[in-house]
């Protein structure tokens, strides 16, 4: 085996149908049907002018500052396809700036993510192009190698394994497994149906804030009268 150094073949990819329709909710509720427990880390931020990300990974594992296997992967990608890179979270060099953007965008990829760093920060800012990384910084990337693409790849502990989807909102990046997105996207539609329901409570004054003096009730908690 060639590891450290090798390029495999995505074996399945998420439907881009059943991608798009997570485009139409949250990040933070679809996190919050997985209870909570899976991030990319706060560090992950929105690059672009704003907007929701939503399409298969395409995983690219590389040595902190070097982008070689991320042009690589900017020729392997498909329509949809969000091309998402482990750096090790590194800033001291840029993996990716106006060029390589301007060649996903024309390819109508999905998105870039990188657990790393971004130059030509004030252009990509201007995009709709959905586009989130750890931090921005001039110095540019050296195209060396070693790296891996495909290959199961992990950020801040959220493991984000080939063709697995990507979402990605002002609130950050999450991945939802392969095999999870159908039933995730069922209960996220539910859960934001019931949260529509308690902004219309907030709205006409009739919300129950009972839950609350439950909670605290039953945590013993001293409420001076």
């Amino acid at each position: 085996m060639h590891y450290g150094l090798r390029i495999l073949k995505r074996r399945r990819a998420v439907d881009l149908a059943l991608a798009a329709k997570f485009l139409e909710v949250p990040v933070a509720n679809v996190s919050d049907c997985m209870a909570r427990m899976t991030a990319a880390g706060a560090r992950l931020r929105p690059m672009h002018a704003g907007g929701q990300m939503a399409g298969p990974a395409l995983t690219v594992k590389t040595r902190p500052g070097d982008n070689l296997m991320v042009h690589k992967a900017l020729q392997m990608a498909t329509p949809g396809d969000v091309i998402v890179v482990d750096g090790g979270g590194d800033l001291t060099n840029a993996l990716i700036g106006e060029i390589m953007v301007g060649d996903a965008m024309r390819q109508r990829l999905g998105g870039i993510v990188i657990n790393g760093a971004i130059r030509d920060a004030d252009i990509l800012r201007g995009f709709e192009f959905p586009i989130f990384a750890a931090g921005v910084t001039h110095r540019g990337p050296y195209k060396d190698g070693p790296g891996e693409i495909n290959v199961p790849i992990a950020i801040d502990g959220m493991v984000i394994e080939p063709g697995d989807l990507v979402i990605g909102d002002g609130d950050g990046v999450l991945c939802v497994p392969y095999d999870s997105a159908a039933e995730l996207l069922e209960a996220t539609q539910r859960k934001q149906g019931a949260e529509a329901q308690l902004i219309a409570q907030i709205a006409d004054g009739s919300y129950d804030r009972s839950w609350i003096d439950v909670i605290l009730s039953r945590l013993n908690c001293y409420i001076e009268r």
